[in-house]
């Protein structure tokens, strides 16, 4: 089978040219007092003090004893103090590890064991839990790991609390020494980031970035999210604030561990002054709910609506459009290797017309490509340098099923969720996005159901939107069937489901949590589709 390829079109930027932290203290020069970043505790950074504060903690880091390459594990929750040290630490030489504490000892340990840390950074409270609070976190399902006999420097965040190790440096002080003199030199090839995606204890993965894939990615994000000086962004995710920052906008971020489906209304009344904001597409229904409902409002200054992490259904951006008209959504498509690769408006996405999900136009500088087997392989100045421990990434094979149509990406799914029904592979991806925008759908998801004869059957599961009788749902949906997928690809069965299961921070479906609830599928069975 031919590849597809696609070769971007002359771009402003190439490999190594956009450094993060030159982008960063370039836009905070220019800036001067304008503000940059406000915490949940409503106090505010302007640029140039922002910029005076990541070069004092470099400075004082450096003096302390952090040399280049030192990687140091990180686990600050999202605010001012936490962005100001992550960069601080980059400007000093040092690499960020995310770190999540609540992953459990055995993966904290096999993840530590392959980033090899110097360092350690981390919430005060943090280190007072892990140190006197263990039985109340066990007690709660959280074991925490005993940060005071990790054996590496320590960097703490918030006020010094019992438990905090004798000799760690406070991040508030490391910040609020004078400027130095001179600032750092570009230094592109520097190792800055490490993500740990997925592996288990045995073979954990994580993904390294660097200053120059970093500030390719961010600022490039930033540029396609239309985000320029007198903008402002309402997140607590770092990977959206950077390019903000870069761009000149304002970064504004909710309170700490704030979820908008919890709590619609006070997520809509802190988007107060924002021109753009981000959350995860399940988070979107419970906000359009309540503007629906007339308990909450999003402001007349709101233009644009990012959405990412997870797929964005048609049936969610008709209810966006219609709840939201003043609003853009942007769909926003990448991964933790590459970001973004492409970004499509909910107008263009309902546009579509053909099977699959439309990603997008990849962005300048982004190189596309499809293997024989169809799936999407990526590449590009944003590209990570590669997994830790593991040779450099030349390409980056993102497990999508993906082709091109007019220059623009179309998602056909995950090689993963393919289901095999005799000779003919099914790909869920490919037909989802149409399920989901049939009148009274608002998601649909496909998987492959176990049976108790060792096959296999093909289920479909919608969930109604919110308009939609659930008791017709079913029957309504099969008839239209047979126009939208393939007659060797229907399922065996459509099933109506209040909600699909999710996962994770993004949470994206969870198809493994979907097939254990339907594999007793005696009771919710509405007849076969085929």
């Amino acid at each position: 089978m031919t590849e597809t390829l696609y070769e971007p079109g002359p771009s402003t930027r190439g490999p190594g040219d956009v450094d993060l932290l030159t982008a960063l203290l370039d836009t905070a020069d220019r800036r001067g007092a304008a503000p940059a970043l406000t915490g949940p505790d409503g106090r505010t950074l302007g640029y140039a003090q922002f910029g005076r504060a990541v070069l004092s903690t470099a400075q004082r880091l450096r003096a302390a004893g952090m040399e280049e390459g030192e990687r140091v594990l990180f686990s600050v929750r999202p605010g001012p103090a936490g962005v100001v040290l992550a960069l601080g630490v980059i400007a000093a030489g040092g690499t960020v590890v995310f770190a999540d504490p609540g992953v459990g000892p055995a993966l904290f340990a096999a993840r530590r064991e392959l980033a090899a840390p110097r360092w350690a950074a981390a919430e005060s409270l943090l280190y007072a839990a892990a140190r006197y609070g263990r039985p109340l976190a066990r007690r709660r399902g959280l074991l925490l790991p005993h940060y005071h006999r990790l054996g590496l420097r320590h960097i703490y965040a918030g006020r010094r609390l019992p438990g905090v190790p004798a000799g760690a440096l406070s991040a508030r002080r490391l910040a609020s020494g004078p400027a130095p003199a001179v600032r750092p030199e570009p230094a592109p090839c520097q190792e800055a980031l490490v993500v740990f995606t997925s592996g288990t204890t045995a073979a954990p993965k994580a993904v390294v970035h660097t200053r120059g894939s970093l500030g390719a990615g961010l600022a490039g994000c930033g540029q396609a999210l239309g985000m320029g000086e007198g903008d402002v962004l309402h997140t607590d995710q770092m990977m959206m604030g950077i390019p903000a920052l870069v761009a000149g906008a304002h970064w504004t971020m909710p309170p700490y561990g704030f979820a908008p489906a919890a709590a619609p209304a006070r997520f809509a009344r802190g988007l107060a002054g924002a021109t753009h904001a981000f959350c995860v597409p399940a988070d979107l229904p419970a906000v359009i709910d309540a503007v629906e409902r007339g308990v909450a409002a999003v402001p007349a200054s709101l233009r644009h609506l990012v959405l990412g992490g997870a797929p964005v259904l048609p049936g969610l951006l008709r209810r966006a459009a219609e709840a939201l008209p003043h609003v853009n959504v942007l769909a926003v498509y990448g991964m933790t290797e590459i970001v973004p690769v492409a970004v499509a408006t909910g107008r263009q996405k309902l546009a579509h017309e053909g099977p699959g999900d439309l990603l997008g136009t990849p962005l300048p500088g982004v190189r596309v490509r499809t293997a024989p087997d169809g799936e999407l392989l990526v590449s590009g100045p944003n590209l990570c340098r590669g997994y830790l421990g593991e040779p450099p990434m030349r390409e980056h094979a993102t497990g999508d099923l993906a082709g091109l149509e007019d220059g623009r990406l179309v998602l056909r799914g995950r090689k993963k969720d393919m289901l095999i029904r005799g000779r003919t592979n099914i790909y869920p991806g490919l037909y989802e996005p149409a399920v989901a925008a049939l009148p009274g759908v608002a998601e649909a998801v496909i998987v492959g159901v176990p049976d108790d004869y060792g096959d296999e059957r093909v289920v479909l599961a919608v969930v109604p939107a919110p308009s939609a009788s659930p008791d017709s749902l079913a029957a309504s949906v099969r008839s239209r069937l047979p126009s939208l997928i393939d007659a060797a690809a229907l399922p065996d069965e459509v099933v109506v489901l209040d909600r699909i299961p999710v996962a994770g921070r993004s949470r994206k479906p969870d198809r493994a949590a979907l097939r254990a609830r339907l594999r007793p599928a005696g009771d919710r069975r509405t007849g076969a589709a085929r």
